[in-house]
């Protein structure tokens, strides 16, 4: 049994809609067949990795269980929560066949990278790979948490900001207290003597705030700058609750010397996206506004 995975988890990544967005976007699409007052109640994300984890006991309520069963003709709800391995065992006869026939697109990401889809060993290296537009360009949702943030500040030119903003992007900045004791310890341990993070962080807050200030109310509203004072471990970079960045804070190293991980959300994998994910929304909730 314990290389067994739930059906609903090989069915999900045999259609490549493994990805937590992807999956709710599927499961509005078969709720509106079945009732129309079921879209929107997809699981959480906490839920769903639950059942595809193999943790839950019995079925689903019976509303997700109609959805579900749309979502894949010809399972029932049982046969998609029962274990079965690699193997999918082929859809009753009355049913549609399957979307995607391809054998290769029954592979999933390899087990050992989980959702890990690319490391650098450098910010560099990274940036050269994922430069600032094409990370930002489309973006709806921005959350970054770390120390001075400069992809943001320093990288990304303020005009295009500006623009997404105004377009009804959300963007949420949470710097390391540049009045705290956190980065002075920081500015230690990376052998500073003059004050370089503070100034560097209480400049790129003082950009943001100035940017904030010459956006409509509506747009300004988008952009929530915070700071935290807590020893910093890592640098969090989450667009559009699909991709992640992070990047550890090493002994002793600048930060741009920081190994830097790429994860994908991939809701149908034991991956990082949620650990990290929830890391993000714990410091948020513990910061306070500038």
């Amino acid at each position: 049994m314990a290389d067994q995975q739930i059906l609903l988890k090989t069915l999900l990544q045999q259609r490549h809609w493994q990805t937590y967005k992807t999956f709710c976007k599927e499961y509005d699409k078969a709720a509106k067949s079945v009732d129309s007052t079921l879209q929107g109640k997809w699981p959480s994300r906490a839920q769903l990795h639950r059942w595809l984890s193999g943790e839950l006991k019995g079925l689903p309520y019976s509303d997700h269980c109609r959805v579900l069963e749309t979502m894949f003709p010809g399972r029932t709800a049982e046969e998609l929560f029962s274990p079965n391995g690699s193997q999918v065992p082929p859809p009753r006869s009355d049913a549609e066949p399957p979307r995607n026939a391809d054998p290769a697109a029954e592979v999933g990401p390899a087990p050992q990278m989980a959702d890990v889809t690319a490391v650098f060993s450098s910010r560099s290296a990274f940036a050269s790979a994922y430069p600032p537009s094409a990370l930002f360009d489309t973006a709806r949702e921005i959350s970054a948490a770390g120390l001075s943030l400069n992809v943001l500040c320093q990288s990304y030119p303020d005009h295009r900001l500006k623009r997404l903003l105004e377009n009804g992007t959300r963007i949420r900045c949470l710097f390391l207290d540049p009045k705290g004791t956190a980065i002075r310890a920081r500015e230690d341990e990376e052998g500073y003597e003059d004050g370089t993070l503070v100034t560097l962080t209480t400049l790129n807050i003082s950009m943001l705030t100035r940017l904030k200030a010459r956006l409509a109310p509506e747009a300004a509203d988008l952009l929530e700058l915070r700071v935290y004072d807590e020893t910093i471990r890592f640098n969090i970079l989450i667009v559009d609750g699909a991709t992640c960045v992070v990047q550890p804070y090493l002994p002793q190293a600048r930060g741009v010397d920081s190994p830097t991980i790429v994860i994908n959300d991939n809701t149908a994998a034991d991956g990082l996206f949620p650990v990290f994910d929830q890391v993000f929304t714990s410091m948020w909730e513990r910061s306070r506004p500038v």
